[in-house]
């Protein structure tokens, strides 16, 4: 009696087991018919033809050559079953056949592949080559259809939703809402990037409010998926381009925060700070030659640990931490602004603010009208290439120019026309605090402290002959600087604006 292995596969798991049920009712039938007894069945479910590897497929293979002298044939409900990939499965048959001597027979199709018979051999091709010309159509029929989806439709077709959103609806319905805890979450991630927070950090504070996505790259990711900003990536498709395009879901991230962030993104940043709050102007502060000071314990007599700020090289700083914290604690009690000062601060930037609104408005009515007849030209440009008035490399072209201008009016108008009530919100309750610098610099977090000495004095503060010096210092702050050098705090020496004034005497 001849014996057999049977092979069994459907593609989708959504589709019903009757498939499976089907393909072992053939081939029952056909054993049954022809005496043939049955070794062993393989199934695959949910895996697609496109390719071999697929793990029960990998079981048969093993089997077969194991168990090659004790098997005849290798049963397929039909070949497309085995595979839609005609070269690849020609090679699969033809080895099964010259190596183990086993053929392959489809049951429903009636043939039994033997590659020394001519119309066998035919008949196998052609049925492969049907299935493979049957799944191209396929795959163009999904790939159309995700297209329209994606760039005609602005639908996120993703099967994981991402973080920040749930998926709504059902069918064609389907799409995502924000999901506002897990938003802030997002907004933060972004937020710090801007302010130049070392990516760890951000990663430790993302996942202490609740991100909950694992890998090494999640918050990468994040930070360059283009939903955050209301868009969909859409791969070309026939002589459709891709690109980005603008999505039906509501964004997290406003396109100009999107955009500042992928620009930033693209820059190689080959120095990776580590925040200590020990010391926490390591890196900050610079020495007199215009080396960033490191920083380092060293072990005390009494087997304690006393944190310094060194310069790389050998002969120049080495501070104590101690004395350079009290140094700058004692530098930002004199950068305090007196309450009248601030209630004139205040006035003015309200003034500011409200000028700075209303010359917006008026950017922003010149933008959408700039928006709309670009809107227009890129409408003109798809009329000449649907009337095949201009080739294919010359509407790529213009597509491409005018949807990139388009994403930045967009952009531009969604900045200008901002909400003023968050900055007044943020003056009042903010202000106020520059009457006591050192309290809001000592209460400040690690983090807080970098971005402020950096703010303040523009990145340019240095350390030499046991005092600060600085050549630029925020004007606000430096209303008692004469103080600060009589006391051996810190040196101000203001750098000149105009470079070309030669001063009338003098050194």
């Amino acid at each position: 009696m001849k014996r057999a292995i049977r092979y069994l596969r459907f593609s989708q798991l959504g589709q019903s087991n009757g498939s499976i049920e089907r393909q072992e009712m053939y081939t029952d039938q056909y054993l049954q018919y022809n005496n043939i007894q049955l070794v062993d069945t393989f199934i695959d479910r949910g895996k697609s033809a496109k390719t071999f590897d697929r793990p029960d497929f990998i079981k048969l293979q093993a089997f077969i050559a194991k168990h090659y002298k004790s098997v005849d044939y290798l049963l397929v409900d039909q070949l497309d079953r085995f595979s839609r990939d005609a070269g690849e499965a020609m090679n699969m048959v033809k080895q099964f056949q010259r190596k183990y001597s086993i053929q392959i027979i489809s049951v429903t199709e009636g043939i039994i592949f033997d590659y020394d018979t001519p119309g066998s051999f035919f008949r196998a091709g052609l049925q492969l080559l049907l299935a493979e010309e049957d799944n191209i159509n396929r795959s163009i029929k999904v790939r159309g259809g995700l297209y329209t989806a994606r760039a005609k439709e602005g639908r996120f077709l993703t099967r994981e939703k991402p973080f920040g959103y749930v998926k709504v609806g059902e069918g064609k319905q389907r799409h995502l809402e924000v999901n506002e805890l897990e938003a802030k979450v997002v907004r933060e991630i972004y937020d710090m990037f801007l302010r130049d927070v070392p990516l760890y950090k951000i990663k430790e504070a993302a996942y202490e409010m609740g991100f909950d996505r694992k890998g090494n790259m999640a918050v990468d990711r994040v930070l360059v998926n283009p939903v955050y900003a209301g868009l969909v990536r859409v791969e070309p498709f026939k002589d459709l381009p891709g690109g980005l395009f603008p999505a039906v879901h509501e964004p997290i991230v406003d396109k100009a925060t999107w955009q500042m962030v992928q620009s930033k993104m693209k820059k190689v940043d080959k120095v990776k700070v580590v925040v200590d709050d020990e010391i926490p102007l390591r890196g900050v502060v610079k020495c007199h030659c215009g080396v960033p000071l490191t920083g380092a314990p060293s072990r005390g007599k009494s087997g304690k640990y006393f944190y310094y700020y060194k310069c790389k090289h050998s002969k120049h700083n080495n501070i104590s931490a101690i004395k350079a914290h009290e140094q700058f604690l004692n530098a930002c009690n004199l950068m305090s602004i007196p309450e009248k000062k601030i209630k004139e601060i205040r006035n003015g930037c309200y003034a500011s603010i409200e000028e700075e609104m209303k010359n917006n408005r008026k950017k922003a009515v010149e933008k959408k009208r700039e928006l709309e007849e670009v809107k227009q030209r890129l409408h003109a440009v798809e009329e000449k290439w649907f009337k095949d008035e201009i080739n294919k490399d010359t509407y790529d072209r213009w597509y491409s120019t005018y949807s990139d201008h388009i994403l930045s009016l967009t952009a531009a108008v969604e900045r200008l026309n901002i909400n003023p009530d968050k900055a007044f919100e943020l003056l009042d309750n903010n202000l106020g605090m520059l009457s006591d610098v050192r309290y809001i610099y000592d209460k400040a977090t690690t983090l807080q402290k970098r971005e402020f000495v950096n703010k303040v004095f523009d990145g340019n503060l240095y350390y030499q002959e046991g005092i600060y010096r600085t050549p630029t210092m925020l004007d606000l702050l430096s209303h008692n600087a004469s103080k600060m050098e009589e006391k051996g705090y810190l040196i101000y020496n203001k750098k000149r604006d105009n470079l070309s004034i030669i001063p009338q005497s003098g050194r």
